[in-house]
């Protein structure tokens, strides 16, 4: 039963992309079916978004629609098989896509012009604040770490059950086995990091993985630099960054020089050389020193300014997330995560969601009316409550602008209470990254018992829930935005819709929230009048 739902969403997917000849790569992250297209417009957007289980859709450098965890993995490969047996039978023609005003009417006064227009915008605003240099690069190394997650999170639960046996003292022949199986990955990141990274920078990944493995070598600890003993394992993942991306240079330049009949000889000996002495006489060291520096920083502002660092970081993290710059923490993570065992930044960054939560909630109280964005609240909140935030985010906050905002707000309060626990020395953190919400219990770590680490946590999540709706109930709505979305716009195809008008001292509606460009890119405002039926409009690109 479940691989037959599975292939009826890819088969329900693979039309409205233009069919198999369309599509040119299909590959997936956490959440996310990512497609390379052939022809853009051949894509029916409103049709996709309109697919059960499709919770939106995001165009960065790939075509991206979110199908949540789990999902995407099953649905990936019945996709793939779809395309080539597609491609085998000879498809017809790509049919033509569906015009934007098709179906039921909109139930308000906007012209298909007008549409078409602020769809053009907005689509040239993205393309121009996605194609930034350090976008590109940040997406880069998204491409890098991205891959690892799956890894950090198992072994992270291994690790977190492994130490819940020590400490009960219970089945103490079975909890070294478990130990080996929580570290052996940790032990060799460096290996998987340095094959990833000449890989996306388009050089031969086994050689990047083997300068990259120079770093966790044990006999590099008979090695002196600026007189004193390297260690296994220093410089760890930056290390391996620097140590990968310097060899695809090596390499590029061996393949431009050297014969091409001694080549599969001299190309790997020079770029393993070359690269491989810089790494032990430079790189190991200079990583290593910058490594600590992130450890010894993050450890100082979360004892010294934990409070007022936990509400920064708390609240500016969905923004982050919509500018793409959130990618820049994944490198600080997985350094934190190598040196110290745990991130404690996670936690706190993980009170965006709560916030999140807290703000649907409230909209879904507020617009008792609107039919449609109470649906997409219902579909999306267990989803946002397990930290797959994306639907809540794209489908109602955002696009009502003002919402987005307190959401923030929540998010902000959640991470200073967690960071005002981290002042008192009750440090929280996280053995893996990716997950948030209540799925971060499982991998949760730190300096005291487990007990309090789940209470601070939990604590910081219902201080989410709470400022959130509180802040977005009281707040996220202007008297005008009340009338004109508290509207059942299920009413009848006849356009004409309910509405109820409710009292409030909010200040005047705020502009619509910001567009920008998340990771895995995101979407700004799409243009559509906020709580329009029926499906989320499009999520980051992330994971």
């Amino acid at each position: 039963m479940a691989e037959n739902k599975n292939r009826a969403l890819a088969a329900a997917i693979l039309p409205l992309v233009g069919g198999a000849a369309n599509v040119t790569t299909v590959v997936h992250c956490m959440t996310r079916l990512r497609l390379g297209l052939a022809d853009r417009s051949l894509v029916q957007d409103e049709a996709l978004k309109a697919v059960p289980g499709v919770m939106g859709v995001v165009e960065d450098d790939t075509y991206q629609i979110v199908l949540g965890p789990g999902t995407v993995a099953r649905v990936t490969p019945e996709f793939e098989a779809l395309v080539e047996e597609e491609r085998a039978a000879a498809p017809a023609p790509a049919p033509q896509p569906v015009p934007a005003t098709a179906g039921a009417p909109e139930p308000h006064p906007v012209t298909a012009e007008e549409l078409a227009a602020r769809g053009a915008e907005i689509k040239a605003e993205r393309k121009a604040r996605n194609a930034t240099p350090l976008k590109l690069f940040l997406r880069r190394i998204a491409n890098i770490f991205v891959p690892l997650i799956p890894a950090l999170i198992g072994c992270g639960i291994i690790a977190g059950v492994n130490g819940l046996l020590v400490n009960l003292g219970w089945a103490p022949g079975v909890t070294p086995a478990l130990g080996a199986l929580a570290s052996g990955f940790m032990a060799l990141i460096a290996v998987f990091v340095g094959y990833n990274t000449a890989k996306e920078f388009g050089g031969t990944p086994i050689l990047g993985g083997a300068v990259a493995s120079i770093i966790v070598f044990p006999g590099i600890g008979d090695v002196e630099v600026f007189g004193s003993q390297l260690s296994p394992g220093q410089g760890g993942v930056l290390g391996a960054l620097g140590a990968a991306v310097l060899a695809v240079h090596v390499e590029r330049w061996c393949r431009r020089w050297v014969p091409e009949a001694v080549d599969v000889l001299v190309t790997p000996t020079v770029t393993v050389l070359v690269s491989g002495l810089v790494t032990v006489f430079g790189l190991m060291f200079v990583a290593g020193q910058i490594a600590s520096g992130i450890g010894t920083g993050a450890d100082w502002l979360l004892e010294n300014t934990g409070a007022f660092a936990g509400f920064v970081l708390g609240g500016l993290f969905l923004p982050l997330v919509m500018l793409g710059l959130h990618q820049a923490l994944i490198p600080i993570h997985t350094t934190l995560i190598e040196s110290q065992g745990y991130t404690a930044l996670l936690p706190i960054l993980a009170m965006a969601g709560a916030g999140q939560v807290g703000c649907a909630v409230a909209v879904y109280l507020r617009l008792r009316r609107n039919a449609s964005l109470r649906r997409t609240i219902r579909s999306a909140m267990p989803a946002g409550i397990l930290g797959v935030g994306e639907p809540l985010i794209y489908g109602v906050s955002l696009p009502l602008g003002r919402p987005f905002i307190t959401a923030c707000v929540g998010g902000a309060a959640g991470g200073a209470f967690i960071g005002a626990f981290s002042m008192l020395g009750d440090t929280v953190g996280s053995t893996a990254i990716g997950p948030s919400g209540w799925a971060l219990f499982p991998l949760l770590a730190g300096n005291q018992s487990l007990g309090l680490l789940i209470a601070v946590y939990g604590g910081g999540l219902l201080t989410g829930y709470l400022v959130g709706f509180l802040a977005t109930y009281f707040f996220g709505f202007s008297k005008q935005m009340l009338t004109d979305l508290n509207a059942d716009v299920d009413a009848g195809e006849s356009g004409e819709a309910r509405t109820e008008a409710e009292p409030t001292d909010a200040a005047p509606e705020a502009p619509g929230a910001p567009g920008g460009a998340g990771p895995e890119g995101t979407d700004g405002p799409s243009g559509r009048r906020p709580g329009a039926p029926p499906a989320p409009a499009p999520a980051p690109a992330s994971g």
